[in-house]
């Protein structure tokens, strides 16, 4: 089953370079991509809110986690602020006691009174080197306890910081996520009030169609007419008068040049032409 998959596999690889040649891992991509928007335009608007909304649901265990880590930090650092307290006032007080033995030693006294005991110059002087080597060291102490104290406080001022901006980005998404839900209220009103709204369309159509049938009258009218003043044969039912051609000119000869009519000579009768009979 494996070796078929794997088969199958090469040789889709193959046919798509071969097609495809060089472009053929862009086409592939392309392909993946749209798919992906396909698939994610189709999800429902309410479900991505939903989802949304139990991303932002998720925020609340990672919050009071850090809160917890906050905390805990927060009693550690101060509990190093104590201790550092607490050796800085140990310090103070081994400072003094060393500062009394060096005046002492330095009075020239070769018998020290202690506490209702008596010590000679060199005892002072061995108790003085060791509280001055013991106070060097926990000077030392108290200066690594200073550094570890101030990176702690700003490790702890930036989880500070970040658990504050997860609380701001929270409340904001939880703004955010309400508007995004009112707006799809809003739009599922306008849905629902344009499905109660009067289908015009048939009337539409209705309208557009008898206009276009105006239209084609109108032009069918205009062809009628040009085609009536166009006469490309001889009308047989029509007769021609046989005096077309004086009825022309004397339409278009003017009065004034029309010929005037003389007085026809008279003509001699038989009787006219008979000899009287006087002379």
């Amino acid at each position: 089953m494996i070796k078929k998959i794997v088969i199958a596999t090469v040789a889709g690889t193959l046919v798509t370079g071969f097609f495809f040649g060089r472009d053929a891992a862009s086409y592939v991509c392309t392909s993946a991509g749209q798919v992906r928007d396909s698939v994610r335009n189709s999800v429902p608007v309410e479900f991505e809110i939903e989802r949304a909304r139990k991303m932002v649901q998720n925020l609340v265990p990672d919050i009071r986690k850090n809160m917890h880590l906050i905390a805990k930090e927060e009693v550690e650092v101060e509990r190093i602020n104590e201790q550092i307290a607490r050796a800085e006032e140990d310090q103070a007080k081994q400072k003094a006691e060393l500062m009394t033995l060096q005046t002492d030693l330095k009075s020239g006294a070769s018998v020290f009174q202690y506490a209702g005991r008596s010590y000679n110059k060199e005892q002072v002087k061995v108790d003085l080197s060791r509280r001055f080597n013991r106070y060097k060291t926990q000077d030392v102490t108290l200066a690594s306890l200073r550094e570890m104290r101030d990176a702690r406080e700003q490790s702890l001022t930036a989880a500070q910081d970040k658990l504050q901006n997860m609380l701001a980005a929270k409340r904001e998404l939880g703004v955010q996520l309400e508007s995004l839900e009112a707006k799809l209220r809003m739009v599922e009103a306008k849905q629902a009030a344009s499905d109660f709204a009067v289908d015009d369309s048939q009337l539409s159509r209705a309208k557009r169609l008898v206009s276009d049938l105006r239209t084609l009258l109108d032009v069918a009218e205009r062809l009628v007419n040009s085609e009536g003043q166009i006469i490309d044969e001889i009308p047989l039912d029509e007769e021609t008068p046989d005096d077309i051609v004086d009825q022309v000119t004397e339409y278009f000869t003017p009065a004034a040049e029309a010929p005037q009519a003389t007085e026809a000579p008279q003509v001699a009768s038989a009787e006219d032409l008979e000899p009287s009979g006087s002379l």
